[in-house]
Formats: C-alpha cells, sequence, structure tokens
C-alpha cells in the first residue's frame, strides 16, 4: 500500500526552521554584553572620579600667574588620604557658606597648617607654628606688579584683619593674584572636610603641561608632621575621563 506525503510537513529535514530562532538569542547576548560594559565602565569612572582623580577647569583668576582661567588641571583625591595637605599644596575646594559663586569650587594654595599663626606685615606674610618663631615666607609665585615686584598681600575684609590662628582640621589658603583672590583673608581658615583635593598637574593647554610643584619654604616645615614628599599618581591617570 502507498501513501501519499504529507504536503503539510517540512521536507528541510529535522534542523529546518532552526535558524530563525538563533539570531534573536544571538542578538539578545550582544545587547547584554554592551549593558555589561557600559555599567563596567560606569563603575570604573566613579571610582576613579569620586576616589582618586578629577579634572578641574580653573574658572577664576586667584591664582594667576601660576594657574590662568581657562586651564585644566588633575585633581589628586587619592593621595591626601595618606599624606595630608602641605604646606604650598594647590588645593581644589568648596566655598565655605556664604562666599559660593555659583557653586564653582575655588583652587588656592594652602598657607597655614593647623595650629599655625599666620600673620600679615606690611605687605608680607609671616607664619608662626607651634612652638617654633615667627618666620617671612619666600613667595616667588606672587603675582607681580608692572616693574616686575611681587605685589604686597593686604587685608581683604572689611576690618582689615591681619592675623589668624589656625584651628585643628582647617588650613589657611590664599591666592598667587594677592590683590584679587577671594580667599582666607576674607572668609578666614577652611574646614578640611571642604578639600576636594590637592592640584596635581596641569593637563591643557598643552604647551603649559606640568605638574604643580610644592614650594619650600626655608625654615618651616613643609607639613604638621614634616613628612617626606607625596609620591606621584601613576601617569596612567592622566587618560582618566
Amino acid at each position: 500500500m502507498t501513501y501519499a506525503q504529507d504536503q503539510t510537513a517540512p521536507d528541510d529535514g529535522p534542523d529546518a526552521g532552526s535558524s530563525d530562532a538563533t539570531p534573536p538569542r544571538r542578538g539578545l547576548g550582544c545587547l547584554l554584553e554592551i549593558v555589561e560594559t557600559l555599567v563596567l565602565t560606569l563603575v570604573i569612572y566613579l571610582l576613579i572620579h569620586n576616589f582618586i582623580a578629577q579634572p578641574f577647569e580653573v574658572e577664576q583668576d586667584s591664582m594667576v600667574p601660576t594657574i590662568v582661567e581657562n586651564e585644566y588641571v588633575l585633581i589628586d583625591k587619592l593621595t591626601p588620604r595618606f599624606n595630608d595637605y602641605r604646606r604650598g599644596d594647590i588645593i581644589v575646594f568648596q566655598p565655605p557658606p556664604g562666599y559660593e559663586q555659583g557653586g564653582v569650587p575655588f583652587i588656592k594654595r594652602v598657607i597655614g597648617l593647623p595650629g599655625d599663626t599666620v600673620a600679615l606685615d606690611n605687605g608680607r606674610v609671616y607664619v608662626t607654628p607651634p612652638g617654633s618663631s615667627r618666620t617671612q615666607l619666600e613667595e616667588d609665585y606672587v603675582v607681580r606688579d608692572a616693574g616686575g615686584r611681587v605685589q604686597p598681600t593686604q587685608p581683604r575684609d572689611a576690618e582689615g584683619t591681619t592675623q589668624w590662628t589656625v584651628p585643628d582640621g582647617h588650613y589657611f589658603v590664599m591666592g598667587d593674584n594677592r590683590p584679587q583672590s577671594q580667599d582666607s583673608r576674607f572668609f578666614g581658615p577652611i574646614e578640611r572636610d571642604l578639600i576636594v583635593g590637592r592640584a596635581w598637574v596641569r593637563y591643557f593647554p598643552l604647551d603649559r603641561i606640568g605638574f604643580m610643584d610644592r614650594p619650600d619654604y626655608p625654615g618651616l616645615p613643609s607639613g604638621t608632621d614634616d613628612e617626606a614628599a607625596r609620591p606621584p599618581l601613576p601617569v596612567a591617570l592622566l587618560a582618566s575621563p
């Protein structure tokens, strides 16, 4: 006996039709890989940005001539966790309450450490660390006048304050552009919790790339414990977002 072939049965073998289901599964796998990569990239970026290094565009002229407006620096957030801020460091910090400028952080230089007494006398800056004698700061980085002379450092608040004692957990900061800088001469020493990090390297513009060197102050310790200079960050961080 013979049978007529079932016209509805597939004639391409047992695997017929399976090729139509494969592309969706393969596409879903690719989509998951892309999502995983994006999530991992975001996590790495947030870790670097919050705990290691952060790019910062300077939007003020208070650090002229050392750093000028529209230059970019990389903020070191890592080493201050192990090696505290030191005299001469350039730091980025959130302004104290009442001195905010549209949410823009400030960038200044550390002049007084916890326990120091900072005094202005005849346009010069003097620092007296705890248990030490008063010492004049040599500040070649301060902006100069048309004749090439370092501009004097004058009081900036309404009261004409000329002396401050830096409390524990605070730092006295000033900009290198002393006639224009809004700094601790206005608002006093700043709390450490306001500090974002220390400016580590300028990476733009390209013709001004360089590290933010800390100056020496003869006769004064650079830090509260006079530690060795901070270790450099890995150069690879220059490529961080």
